[in-house]
């Protein structure tokens, strides 16, 4: 199905500029799209995500993530770990989205964590664990 296809089938919801970009990285969906558009593909969300074969994304809803979190933004630019660049990647398409340049914080939002821990490949309830141990969360 071409991305213009899409775009009729879903009739006019996701243009076929904006998949496009999802495509390329440039621009990141949120979990309640994600999940509308596999619902367009007739697929699971899952296989609309990057991934290698031995990683498992769960992405059923879960009670433990209630919150966001808050991201320093300042140690996330002083990291070299390879899932901090990551994180950056991804943080600066979230303050490109919200026109939120501002500040040496950045709140991640409970749809964020789901994409974010599906896009390093861990559980999303175990993403503040790790970002707890690179040092990145500003607060609980």
């Amino acid at each position: 199905m071409s991305l213009h296809d899409v775009e009729a089938r879903s009739s006019q919801e996701f243009k076929a500029s904006v998949l496009g970009a999802y495509e390329r990285g440039e621009r990141a969906i949120s979990v309640p799209r994600l999940m509308r558009l596999a619902e367009i593909y007739e697929v699971p969300a899952d296989t609309l995500l990057p991934r290698d074969a031995e990683t498992v994304i769960d992405l059923t809803e879960t009670e433990s993530i209630n919150q966001g979190f808050t991201i320093d933004l300042t140690q996330l630019s002083d990291s070299d770990d390879p899932e901090a660049a990551v994180l950056a990647r991804y943080a600066a398409t979230i303050q490109l989205q919200r026109q939120d340049f501002n500040g040496r914080l950045l709140t991640i939002r409970r749809d964020d964590m789901r994409v974010l821990a599906a896009v390093l490949g861990r559980r999303t309830e175990d993403l503040p664990t790790r970002l707890d141990q690179l040092g990145l969360r500003a607060s609980a």
